[in-house]
């Protein structure tokens, strides 16, 4: 999901992964090129950080939400409140397929516009 994701962003607003710490290196942003701000995420972090049972790391992307959407999409399979971000103005979602790609392409683009200058 992670190669599909990074992929529609090149496309749709030619923006590259950045990969900004050398302790986490599967760990990329995608930002705005005229703002400098982020619009997401991605990382694998252990399933308890999340509060979910298991041993193995999931991959995760964080993505900026407006505070009246947060909590309905917070009572579907695959959402919760920001992992290491403002947790009212931004959400995690698994990328383990429990989200269509389609929906993970419109909350990157709802995103996107809430970071634009």
């Amino acid at each position: 999901m992670r190669n599909q994701i990074l992929k529609y962003a090149k496309e749709k607003y030619q923006s590259d992964p950045e990969y900004l710490w050398k302790n986490t290196p599967d760990a990329c942003i995608l930002r705005h090129s005229e703002n400098q701000k982020w619009y997401a995420l991605m990382m694998e972090i252990s399933p308890d950080k999340l509060g979910l049972s298991g041993n193995n790391p999931i991959q995760i992307m964080n993505l900026k939400c407006d505070p009246l959407m947060l909590g309905s999409f917070l009572q579907m399979p695959g959402y919760f409140r920001a992992y290491h971000m403002n947790k009212n103005h931004w959400m995690t979602v698994l990328l383990d397929g429990s989200i269509k790609e389609n929906q993970l392409f419109q909350l990157l683009d709802m995103s996107y516009q809430l970071t634009t200058s």
